[in-house]
């Protein structure tokens, strides 16, 4: 019970650096959500399946990935604590995601209604302010400064970034997914931190 206490602020801590909702705008938010636990290696969302639910990750770590026609797996990003993760694409569209979700340790998550959140930024002025503030942080902002991260920075700028951003990610998440994350091969990725062991 604590903990879920402790959760619920810290996704109200996240939702008002987005956009400062009122207390009943937040709390006709809280309505929607529960709580989902993920053991580690279970799949939240299996690739060809629509999507029906956003997830804020409360504690643990998901990894999207997609397999091409060879067999070859390509990590598309790594949710980790305070993120917001699902495949928005197939929630919006109602399409067949085009990537898996899977828990990689044990996960604590905050599972949100994807229709009626929809009702909500529809029919709440608040809850449209906060949608297109977070759309423009993470889909415009960002995304923009992770591709010129991965054109202008090198792949040791980005690894030492993630660890400023996530201390101890290294400890946590297995090294192949988080050189897929930097878009580098597991090989570079301990050259580079053989290199800053040796600094």
């Amino acid at each position: 019970m604590e903990e879920s206490k402790k959760y619920l602020a810290e996704f109200k801590e996240t939702v008002m650096k987005y956009y400062p909702l009122s207390e009943a705008a937040f709390s006709m938010f809280t309505h929607i959500v529960q709580f989902k636990t993920l053991k580690k290696d279970e799949i939240l969302l299996q690739i060809g399946e629509v999507s029906r639910r956003l997830y804020f990750v409360s504690k643990g770590a998901i990894i999207a990935f997609y397999v091409d026609d060879e067999g070859n797996t390509y990590n598309k990003n790594i949710f980790l604590e305070r993120q917001f993760a699902g495949s928005t694409v197939s929630a919006l569209l109602n399409i067949p995601s085009e990537f898996t979700l899977q828990a990689i340790e044990e996960t604590v998550l905050i599972s949100i209604d994807y229709r009626l959140y929809r009702e909500l930024i529809d029919s709440n002025n608040e809850f449209k302010h906060f949608y297109i503030a977070y759309l423009e942080k993470n889909w415009i902002i960002d995304k923009e400064q992770r591709e010129i991260s991965l054109v202008m920075e090198n792949a040791t700028t980005r690894y030492l970034k993630l660890l400023s951003a996530y201390p101890h990610i290294d400890k946590r998440i297995p090294l192949q997914h988080i050189a897929s994350h930097l878009g580098i091969s597991p090989t570079q990725l301990s050259r580079i931190r053989k290199e800053l062991k040796e600094k």
